[in-house]
């Protein structure tokens, strides 16, 4: 008589975490091609195979590592979000949030930019992106039909709106850029008025 046993592995939040981070630190150190699926386990103290618990391939994990970092960048932008402030304020606030939290997650940013322009980056169904950022996009949305803000193509628009947060919260690339309250209302203020009307 065989006694037959199901081996079910469970999947831990704390130990997928890790895997993030080890993925993260990896990548920023050594690129994409070099951080392979065992490098990536070494430094999150797991085994090879517990990664593939969480992950179907190495293209999955990065991936994977990718849009949780956007979640949590949405997450922060949308911290004491408030759609019932004028749109100017709405946009100030999660642009504040945006500057403090990229200039204290380096790393974070970092692998993303790197990922945007890496062949990762068409593997990347937007729609599981941009969701983390409904909020903010509804509100861009409003600004055009109530003609706050111009009617443009939407990428341009993000692009004027936040992409000076990206680069001037990098000390990489802004290394003379203080962030404080003054400069980022100052940077706000010229994003802003490229896309009000």
């Amino acid at each position: 008589m065989f006694i037959y046993y199901r081996i079910v592995r469970y999947k831990d939040e704390h130990k997928k975490e890790s895997i993030i981070k080890a993925t993260i630190k990896l990548v920023n150190d050594i690129g994409f091609v070099s951080s392979s699926v065992s490098k990536i386990a070494k430094e999150a103290s797991v085994s090879p195979a517990t990664i593939y618990i969480y992950y179907k391939n190495k293209d999955d994990l990065l991936v994977s590592t990718y849009i949780e970092i956007k979640k949590k960048i949405g997450m922060a932008l949308l911290k004491d979000f408030d759609d019932t402030l004028p749109l100017k304020d709405t946009l100030l606030r999660s642009w504040k949030n945006g500057f403090f939290y990229i200039a204290e997650n380096p790393g974070l940013f970092q692998f993303t930019e790197q990922f945007s322009y890496s062949p990762y980056g068409e593997l990347v169904d937007k729609k599981d992106v941009e969701k983390y950022f409904e909020p903010i996009i509804k509100v861009l949305q409003t600004g055009i039909e109530q003609k706050i803000i111009k009617n443009v193509n939407f990428d341009i628009l993000t692009t004027f709106i936040f992409f000076p947060v990206m680069i001037l919260s990098n000390t990489r690339l802004c290394s003379n850029f203080e962030i404080n309250e003054d400069n980022i209302e100052t940077a706000f203020s010229l994003a802003w008025d490229a896309i009000k009307l």
